[in-house]
């Protein structure tokens, strides 16, 4: 069965297309009005080994926020499409990754209890025009609305950029762990459903 899913949503706010591919090959076309985070989304395409377009307008000449957090949102909701039911998946994964100075783990579970720890400190307010509190408000809205549980530290860093850098690679790579097919039927749970 093809794990895939495509998401629009179109606001007052912003207006966003986005398509994922679960098990691609890293292939993206990304264009969000917010430079920074076509090059976050990119390296969590390649990273994840999945295909994933997004193209999306916003009113970035308030600020980036709404386009950010939208984009998070109709992420997560492609996630928790793609993944039905999410049977047959291993349902966790982590990553340690590291970006020259700095070391994240990203630890996930496609638990369907939405949850985000952010220890992920950056002093640096602003990389280039993206302010850097929209990283975790991004995760956040990918976490509500993918049915995710997770949990990002940084556990050496000093450049913010390398920081989130990390993150949304170690992101990638945590989901294409957690979404890797395993042996069984229906979902990895006592429960029997998640």
């Amino acid at each position: 069965m093809e794990r895939k899913s495509s998401v629009a949503r179109k606001t007052a706010e912003t207006d966003i297309e986005l398509q994922l591919n679960l098990d691609g090959s890293g292939k993206n076309e990304i264009k969000t009005g917010v430079p920074f985070l076509d090059h976050m989304l990119t390296l969590f395409s390649v990273h994840g080994f999945l295909d994933l377009s997004v193209k999306a307008e916003g009113d970035t000449a308030v600020d980036d926020h709404h386009t950010v957090e939208d984009i998070g949102i109709c992420l997560g909701q492609a996630i928790a499409s793609a993944l039905a039911d999410k049977g047959g998946i291993a349902r966790y994964g982590s990553s340690y990754l590291p970006m020259d100075e700095s070391l994240v783990r990203v630890v996930v579970d496609i638990s369907n209890r939405p949850f985000l720890h952010y220890g992920a400190v950056v002093t640096e307010q602003k990389l280039g025009t993206f302010d850097t509190a929209l990283a975790k408000e991004f995760f956040r809205a990918v976490c509500q609305h993918g049915g995710l549980t997770l949990h990002i530290d940084v556990l050496h860093g000093e450049n913010g950029h390398h920081i989130i850098e990390a993150i949304f690679k170690a992101f990638g790579r945590a989901m294409h762990l957690a979404t890797t097919g395993l042996k069984i039927q229906g979902a990895l749970s006592s429960k029997g459903c998640l």
